[in-house]
């Protein structure tokens, strides 16, 4: 069953119209370790993983599309009053003539999202591995994102998304503990 409340994880507040900063966490919404990567990797997962994790992927996988949310909401918002002169100042002018002011899947750069970001080994501690790195990965991009701004209030938004990936790497090395000890309780019998 599937509950979506119809609110942000966080609330999201923009203090100016900055397509600057668009362009930089678009990163988060399109790249390679951003938030749809996540998502979609985690959910993709689960059906490899044993049953004492699927539950961690799966709730993780979930409240990454949360964050996505997010992250559209402040490219939206940071874009919404754009003129097509600051979007091409601020390196936009090739999305802009694209897609206008709407959301794509797409890194900072302008390079699309594509399916090759997304890790699956099928060996659930190397997949639980590659999830701890995307984490530690968006945890450090975050914080380029807040030293990127000087707007309080995406700085405060960017603080929980980090806060957040610090918390996945957390339960997904707790996650890894549990598997290596399965694996040597089954080496027991």
């Amino acid at each position: 069953m599937w509950v979506y409340e119809k609110k942000l994880q966080y609330p999201v507040k923009v203090g100016k119209c900055d397509p600057r900063m668009a362009r930089y966490l678009i990163e988060q919404y399109g790249g390679a370790d951003g938030e749809l990567s996540a998502a979609l990797r985690y959910l993709n997962q689960r059906y490899t993983i044993p049953g004492k994790v699927i539950g961690l992927l799966n709730d993780i996988g979930t409240e990454e599309f949360a964050h996505l949310e997010m992250i559209a909401t402040m490219v939206y918002k940071l874009t919404k009053d754009a003129t097509p002169e600051m979007m091409e100042a601020a390196g936009l002018a090739p999305h802009y003539v694209n897609h206008d002011n709407a959301l794509y899947y797409e890194n900072a750069g302008g390079v699309p999202w594509t399916a090759t970001y997304i890790a699956a080994k099928g060996d659930p501690i190397a997949d639980l591995y590659e999830d701890i790195a995307a984490e530690e990965k968006a945890r450090a991009t975050y914080q380029w994102l807040i030293d990127m701004t000087d707007d309080v209030d995406i700085q405060d938004s960017l603080k929980f998304l980090r806060q957040r990936e610090i918390i996945h790497s957390l339960r997904f090395r707790e996650a890894v503990e549990i598997l290596k000890a399965d694996r040597e309780q089954k080496k027991m019998y």
